[in-house]
Parts: structure tokens; sequence; C-alpha cells
């Protein structure tokens, strides 16, 4: 929180997107326990558990609510399931009569499981750790809607976007509005920050990436401030690259999470003069561990460490890596910088 607030420190707080997952031993008897992926998320008690595995066995500095960005179309009437294997399944909005099937609002009671979650995390977490909440953008969440599923490219979305902008606005719309809605309910429930996740931001074009990414973002972050002032709000637009510069400029987050893909030099001076960052390990170098990590590890602490900078991956934990590997990267972040 010192961080997001701008502050610089000695020793950078540690967190990872995916630390609550199946490379966890503990993480898979608890999955091993719930019906269903979705289910476990809505399962208030086995998903503050799954929240505070890996603060338990590493010390990271943060909790992210164990979730997915896939709960805001499901609270709006889409079905959503998880297919082991193949990731998550919708029903697509492949043409715009089919936005008449989401409801006008986000459904709050579908989402009170998720509530009740931040608030037993906030009452069993340790008073230095913070409680960081999260979201889907607009744009990425609409990618999966239209499609049904994760694609290499999100062409269906893309190619939506294109054939009928009306429609397409009309979604990103009611998406701006559920995705605030959500994200101050998250607040009010505990969570000290949020994370909005943009994973399909760097797919767009130069012109699509302001009007789909840019402005829903900006406008987020607006309506969860009317309400929550003092809103610390992380924003991760994966693939941004030097477009970085504009997001700030139309995003007010408090500090920008950074893919593995970003030029560190780049971000250093561009980047991180203007707000706090975060990142930016390859999470393969994660799952490589070794030299190939210490040596990650050196580099980014090398090139951000005099600034306001929180260490983390540049996308989520890989299911294989070996926990001894994240003991090791926590352990080295730590110890570089005189901290037993």
């Amino acid at each position: 929180m010192r961080v997001l607030a701008g502050e610089s420190l000695s020793v950078p707080p540690i967190w990872l997107m995916r630390q609550a997952g199946r490379y966890l031993p503990e993480y898979r008897k608890i999955r091993e326990r719930a019906e269903s992926f979705l289910s476990l998320c809505f399962n208030p008690q086995l998903a503050a558990e799954v929240t505070l595995q890996p603060i338990r066995r590493f010390g990271f500095d943060a909790a992210i609510i164990f979730s997915d960005i896939l709960v805001v179309p499901h609270a709006l009437g889409q079905r959503v399931s998880f297919e082991v294997g193949e990731g998550p399944r919708l029903d697509a909005l492949s043409e715009p009569d089919a936005l008449g099937r989401l409801r006008p609002t986000i459904d709050h009671a579908v989402l009170a499981p998720a509530y009740e979650t931040i608030a037993r995390v906030k009452s069993e977490l340790p008073p230095a750790v913070a409680l960081l909440g999260f979201c889907g953008a607009p744009w990425t969440l609409a990618t999966y809607m239209i499609a049904g599923r994760g694609t290499a490219d999100q062409l269906p979305a893309r190619m939506f976007a294109y054939h009928y902008p009306q429609a397409f606005a009309e979604l990103i719309d009611r998406l701006v509005d559920a995705s605030s809605d959500y994200l101050i309910r998250q607040f009010e429930a505990g969570a000290d920050a949020v994370q909005i996740f943009d994973t399909w931001a760097g797919i767009l074009p130069d012109d699509e990436f302001g009007k789909w990414c840019i402005d829903p973002i900006g406008r987020i972050v607006a309506k969860v401030r009317s309400r929550i002032a003092a809103a610390r709000i992380i924003g991760f637009p994966r693939g941004a690259g030097t477009r970085l510069g504009r997001y700030l400029a139309g995003v007010p987050v408090d500090a920008i999470g950074l893919d593995w893909m970003v030029e560190r030099s780049y971000a250093r001076d561009y980047v991180q003069k203007r707000r706090a960052i975060q990142g930016n390990l390859d999470p393969l170098a994660l799952l490589a561990g070794g030299h190939t990590l210490d040596r990650a590890v050196d580099a980014i602490l090398e090139a951000f460490g005099e600034g306001a900078f929180i260490f983390n991956l540049g996308h989520g934990v890989v299911p294989d890596t070996p926990v001894a590997h994240v003991e090791q990267l926590v352990a080295r972040v730590r110890r570089m910088r005189g901290v037993r």
C-alpha cells in the first residue's frame, strides 16, 4: 500500500499473479473437494482457504482473492463453465441480438459469495499483508463473451467490433458499469486495493486500443473513485508495450503492471517516473529456476529497485512451476535487499 501511494522501498513488496492455484499441492487437495472450478470460486470457506495458502507458505506481502474474471459475465446472466484441460466455455454472443440474453445490470446476489470470501480473508490475514481484489477489463471480458472461449488472436471479438460497432460499444458500456459496481463492492467488503486485468489489450490496433482499452478502464476508475475516493487501483494492460504512456495519460491508476515483454529501460525511464510499477518476471524463468531465475530476478531489481516498485510476474504462475522455485524467488528478492 505504501508503494501504491508512490513510496520507494529498499525491499520491494512481492506477490504473484495466480499465486493461489494448481502448482500448490494444498490447492489440489481443496480442488478435489469442489464440484467444479466455479463452485470453488463461490464457496467462501474454500475460496478463503485457497487465498490464504500462498500467504502461509511463502509470506507474500499481498493476498489476491481466489476467483476468476469471468464471474462478471456469469453475474450478467451468461452461462460460464470451465472444462478440465480446455479452459472456460461460455454461451457465445456471436451476433448483436444475443446481447439481449444478458441482464441489464450485474446481479450482486450471484456474487455475494465472493464478497463473503473477501471479508473472511480480511479477518484472517496478518495486519501487514494487503488484500487485493480484481476484475477483468471490459475488452478482455468481451473477447471471451463473444467467442465463447479463449482463442489465439481473439478474432471473433475483433470482427464483431468492426461489423457491429454500436452493439459492441453497448456491450462495453454494460461491462464498464458491471465491473465498476463489482469493484466497489469488493472495496466495501474489505479489499485494500484492486487490479484490473486487460489480458488481451496487446492485440488491439492503435485506434482500437484507445477506444476499447484506455477509455473503458478510465471510466471504471472514475466510477469506482466516485464511491471510494481513496481507492488504490493497479492496471495491467498486457502487451501494451510503448503504448503504456498513452494508457497512463488516460487511466489514472496508482500502479501499472508490466508484462515480461516490456523493455525494462523504457519502463524505468518513461513509466516508473510517472507511476509505481509492478512486474515483470517471465513466468518461464520462474519455471526454469536455478541460475536462470537468479539472473532474471537480479536484472529486474537492478532496473526498478530505486523507484516505487512491486515485484511480480509478467503474467500468472505456470501450473507446472515447482514450489521450490517460488521459495527461491522470494528468498532472492528479499536477500538481495538485505532481508532474511
